[in-house]
């Protein structure tokens, strides 16, 4: 099959279906209104609540979500052959990540910007919320730890890496303070320096000698990034969101979205056909990249690209406190999954153009490549003109740059790059993944804050300092410290089948929401993909324990994703009571808005400092927008 077919099906399908069925959730479903006020502008404090310019919100959430799963997930599962995991990720991406985010996102904007811990606790029990604190704390940490590790495994010893990727801190701080000090607004005049700034960076990396004194400094140890990266994450989780965070991302988001293009372009004039086959002889099991089955792994292996409850994380986190206009969830929402969708098909086919022996090869220890009584074929010539060593380097990041810098390579005029079209790819995936590890630190302070408030009511409060950075210095030890042992490295499948059964229970607990107003009739467009992905998830979380932990003797393992199915099992049981509940109710209320709900809930309201002027501003804005 050629590559630019799939291309072309993949960009068709999406288009359609944000125009159709994206947009009849939003309206019909959902309900989206413009008129009425989003956290960002009620629960304003400078900090964090911030109406933030839909394009760097768009960038902001796209860069955080985007992180390892739509490169690495389609790069691994390419052991089954190219089809089921384009299927996956066109129809996953339609039908249940784009319904997710978009809707997880509109929850937390009606619950004030909360996290879906609280929501769970809003629109189910109490005690379904605190399980869900602790299983949602969980699994961030797990998340965070192993993207994590997969920037420290690209960066060390890159110093061009580690070049730009430090780069991007100071040129979103500079750009921070020029749209909200220096020039408030000013999204066009900062993204131009930004971009520039960038591709200067990107020029001058690789203009630095091997062998000279910054190079020197610049060449990290795996210790060293493994400390800079936590430390990092700490600084942008505390300080504003626009003054690092919401620029950095958007600022990564040119990055990405750039390479994506060029990725797109070069398939456009190459036309590369997939040497992989459509289903290989591994879809029955016995894989060396993939333990399992193509079912029901194929739908753990693949996760940000189809879908992802670490989205939710993000959706019920710092997007909806910077989201300035309810009409722009579907944009935000639906549209960034799309695209995230078809980075995934791009990291597919970056994959399947290599030769099936080579790619092997790289995706497998050398002891089980050997097993398959298969020859190379490429893969002396590659290693040669990346100048690295490519042969047993198991994980889908090398395997992925050496795809991306043969397509780059391939295109007219860009011959004879190749050792700097693999180094600029191994750059890009740690600045996709990065930008993913620092929201996802903001978001686990905010848990944090949230269960310490429960007992410490002062932990509520936004702009108490010195609870943001306790619960910010807290949470990046906890997940810090496993990139810094390794040890996390063994649990990316048991992150993989954690993150997948966080979406499920998240697209159960706002159907509860949709049946609470009163839009039961609607329930299947999150209950369906809900219900599916927590089945096929189990079913996952039961073969990786008794197939894979239990006979390797990984007891701890096996204790880890038994705890994290046993809680997502009572989030899940005690949700269905809700809806159960619901569902018998026939009366209806009218909300202070003239909707028709079973109940209201308007959320808790926000805590500001009394004397501070953003309140006092933000009293008169709510007296206008409420009447």
């Amino acid at each position: 099959m050629n590559a630019l077919t799939l291309v072309f099906v993949s960009l068709c399908v999406f288009a359609i279906a944000y125009r159709f069925y994206g947009l009849f959730i939003a309206n019909k479903v959902l309900g989206i209104r413009t008129d009425r006020p989003t956290p960002a502008k009620t629960c304003a404090d400078g900090i964090d609540y911030v109406k933030t310019n839909k394009f760097v919100l768009f960038g902001h959430h796209f860069a955080a979500i985007a992180a390892a799963g739509p490169l690495l997930g389609p790069v691994l599962a390419a052991q089954f052959g190219f089809l089921p995991g384009a299927l996956w990720i066109i129809i996953g991406c339609v039908l249940g990540g784009g319904v997710h985010d978009m809707v997880v996102l509109f929850a937390s904007i009606r619950h004030k910007g909360q996290s879906l811990a609280k929501i769970a606790e809003s629109e189910v029990s109490k005690a379904v919320g605190i399980v869900a604190s602790f299983a949602f704390l969980f699994i961030l940490i797990l998340t965070l730890a192993g993207l994590s590790i997969a920037v420290l495994n690209a960066l060390f010893e890159s110093f061009w890496g580690v070049f730009v990727v430090g780069s991007t801190i100071p040129i979103a701080i500079f750009m921070g303070l020029w749209m909200y000090m220096f020039r408030p607004g000013d999204v066009k005049t900062a993204s131009i320096f930004g971009v520039v700034l960038l591709a200067a960076a990107i020029y001058f990396g690789g203009a630095i000698e091997p062998t000279s004194t910054l190079a020197q400094y610049l060449r990290l140890s795996k210790h060293q990034i493994a400390i800079i990266i936590p430390l990092y994450a700490f600084v942008a989780s505390v300080l504003p969101v626009w003054l690092l965070l919401a620029p950095r991302d958007y600022l990564s988001t040119y990055l990405k979205i750039a390479t994506i293009t060029t990725l797109a372009v070069g398939i456009l004039f190459v036309h590369p056909e997939l040497k992989m086959p459509a289903l290989t002889q591994f879809t029955g099991g016995g894989g060396p990249v993939i333990p399992g089955h193509v079912f029901p792994f194929i739908f753990i292996t693949i996760a940000c690209g189809a879908i992802s409850g670490f989205h939710a994380i993000i959706a019920t986190g710092t997007t909806p406190k910077m989201l300035g206009n309810e009409r722009d969830i579907p944009f935000v929402g639906y549209g960034a999954m799309l695209l995230e969708g078809f980075v995934a098909i791009m990291a597919l086919i970056a994959a399947c153009v290599l030769i099936p022996a080579d790619y092997f090869a790289i995706n497998s220890a050398a002891g089980e490549f050997a097993k398959l009584g298969i020859a190379t074929v490429d893969l002396n010539r590659l290693a040669t003109e990346v100048q690295e060593k490519i042969q047993g380097r198991p994980g889908g990041a090398v395997s992925l740059a050496v795809g991306m810098a043969y397509i780059f390579d391939s295109i007219p005029h860009m011959k004879n790059l190749m050792k700097y079209w693999y180094h600029f790819a191994i750059m890009f995936e740690a600045v996709f993944i990065l930008t993913a590890v620092d929201a996802g630190t903001r978001v686990g302070r905010f848990l944090l804050q949230e269960m310490f408030g429960k007992i410490i009511p002062k932990f509520n409060e936004t702009h108490w300092i010195p609870g943001i950075v306790l619960t910010g210095g807290i949470f990046s030890f906890l997940w810090g410290y496993l990139v810094y042992t390794g040890n996390i490295s063994t649990l990316w499948p048991l992150f993989g089948m954690s993150n997948q059964l966080l979406a499920s229970s998240a697209l159960i607990i706002v159907t509860a929401m949709l049946i609470r107003m009163g839009k039961a009739r609607y329930m299947w467009v999150t209950a369906v993909p809900g219900l599916f992905l927590g089945f096929v998830t189990m079913y996952a979380g039961y073969l990786n324990i008794t197939a894979v932990y239990l006979p390797r003797q990984l007891y701890l393992l096996a204790a880890l994703a038994s705890a994290v199915m046993v809680m997502m099992v009572v989030v899940v049981v005690g949700t269905f009571k809700r809806w159960i509940e619901l569902l018998q109710i026939k009366e209806r209320v009218q909300d202070i808005w003239g909707d028709k709900v079973i109940f209201a809930i308007e959320g808790e309201s926000c805590v500001l400092p009394v004397d501070s002027k953003l309140n006092i501003q933000q009293k008169l804005a709510s007296e206008k927008w409420m009447g």
